[in-house]
């Protein structure tokens, strides 16, 4: 029976962080992955016939120090600067995204514009109170129109929900820091970007870094180097059962291998994790964890040859005429994800639940759906795709419906008592993290394995966190910074 220090579950940005942490002071890791093929998780890179596809869409950026020099150290030279640049597809026409006030007000028109600002007026004179769901939330920071326009479309094709069952939670996290105030602000201001005090105004990157071959090349090159270091990273591997033992675990596999471990990380989906440990912890967690829900997605990827009809990362679609939500545009996250200059690659994203119509769609129907809508956008002449492929994402992201931070709650008294247990990462926590944020619930579980006591509370990580694209790269670090974890 295999004995390692720590067990990590799941070969994710957070379990690979952890294992390349721990490997590297020394410790005996072994990480275990579900997947058969790839590493990375939902930041990994699929490829087809010479052109690779990022599910999701990965801007390597992070205000972490520790997150950024970690990307350095494993991937070096083959991270590329790359220009950041998003748009919103709304009414035939294109917006900056995040919006640009001018721009928004000039496309939307005289009229629009008008009931624009006075709904934003009448928001900051008279906001919601006890605010609770994402539409009031939003509708406090922008005003009523401007939600109607540019979020309640895309967040419903997103979360399958209407936008007042979405938890305010979800809202404070993903778009805090952001106002209409301040895209006015750096409107008019972007050039000095200082307000009084000379202190820098916060403005959104215009570069980010990306791996050349996608971001599945940076947990590939990961593995090699933790396995370098003595650590093993182990594929297609199904947890059937975890035991708690007196001061140890026990994580049993399908095809009936059994580890000890005296650390264990999780990165397993935070529901099927409960389950596992529904000996351990009180009926009310339990239950809580069985209330989970996810949603899923499907990337359906187009080749064709490039007409550069635009030149995006991606491109949010608000328009509910069409099914797809966001269209990635690979070539542009970098030109070596296209085995020729002179092809195009785009990946457009339908956001669904697993097993419902959209998912058990048939490829063949789920391109031929593709191409008819990114005709319809203008976005593609049908006529130069010349082929297809589709990926299946489940479980892509943790819903913050209006039982969450209840749920939420319940379970985190349920894990208080577990000793050496740690989940990590999104699913892990059943938190909306980013890649970095992810990464960096790995990197101090690891800080608190090598110290052998909980130092830092891996819940607090991107609890303050303004806007993840706003500010420099490196700019924090776990010993000084607003979004660093107190000490438990």
């Amino acid at each position: 029976m295999p004995q390692v220090s720590t067990l990590i579950i799941g070969a994710g940005p957070a379990g690979l962080t952890a294992a390349y942490q721990l490997a590297k002071a020394g410790q005996v890791v072994t990480v275990l992955e579900k997947d058969a093929n790839y590493v990375g998780g939902i930041s990994r890179t699929e490829k087809y016939k010479g052109f690779h596809f990022d599910i999701g869409g990965h801007r390597f950026f992070s205000k972490s120090k520790e997150v950024e020099d970690f990307w350095t150290e494993i991937l070096g030279d083959d991270l590329i600067n790359r220009p950041r640049k998003s748009r919103i597809y709304y009414g035939g026409k294109f917006y900056s995204y995040p919006l640009k006030a001018f721009e928004a007000l000039s496309n939307l028109g005289i009229f629009t514009s008008a009931q624009c600002m006075l709904s934003y007026m009448q928001a900051k004179i008279a906001p919601i109170k006890n605010v609770t769901n994402f539409e009031q939330w939003v509708s406090n920071a922008f005003g009523k129109k401007l939600f109607s326009i540019f979020f309640k479309t895309y967040t419903e094709k997103v979360w399958g929900m209407p936008c007042n069952e979405i938890s305010a939670d979800w809202a404070a996290q993903r778009i805090k820091g952001l106002s209409l105030g301040s895209a006015i602000y750096n409107a008019l201001f972007s050039n000095s970007n200082k307000n009084k005090g000379n202190k820098t105004i916060k403005t959104l990157i215009d570069t980010f870094r990306y791996p050349r071959l996608g971001p599945g090349m940076m947990w590939e090159r990961c593995v090699e180097k933790t396995e370098a270091l003595g650590g093993k990273v182990l594929m297609n591997q199904n947890i059937s059962n975890i035991t708690k033992l007196e001061n140890k675990w026990q994580v049993q596999l399908a095809d009936g291998t059994q580890f000890i471990c005296d650390n264990l990380i999780s990165t397993m989906p935070l529901r099927e994790l409960m389950q596992q440990l529904k000996n351990y912890i009180p009926a009310t967690s339990l239950q809580a964890a069985a209330s989970l829900q996810y949603r899923d997605f499907l990337t359906v990827v187009l080749m064709l040859e490039d007409e550069n009809k635009f030149d995006d990362n991606w491109i949010y679609i608000h328009d509910s005429k069409v099914q797809v939500g966001r269209v990635q545009n690979f070539k542009s996250w970098s030109p070596e994800m296209v085995p020729d200059p002179k092809y195009a690659c785009y990946g457009l994203e339908y956001f669904c639940f697993e097993g419902d119509g959209l998912w058990t769609t048939s490829n063949e129907d789920l391109i031929a759906l593709a191409k008819k809508e990114m005709a319809q956008l203008g976005l593609v002449n049908i006529e130069k795709v010349f082929d297809g492929y589709v990926v299946r994402q489940p479980k892509a992201y943790p819903v913050y419906n209006e039982a969450y931070q209840k749920n939420m709650e319940a379970i985190k008294i349920g894990l208080q008592n577990l000793q050496n247990l740690y989940v990590c990462g999104r699913n892990g926590m059943h938190k909306y993290n980013n890649q970095d944020h992810s990464m960096m619930t790995a990197m101090l579980a690891a800080k608190n394995i090598m110290a052998g006591q909980n130092v830092y509370d891996l819940w607090n990580v991107n609890e303050d966190a303004e806007y993840h694209e706003s500010g420099e790269a490196g700019e924090e670090s776990f010993e000084a910074g607003r979004s660093i974890p107190k000490k438990v």
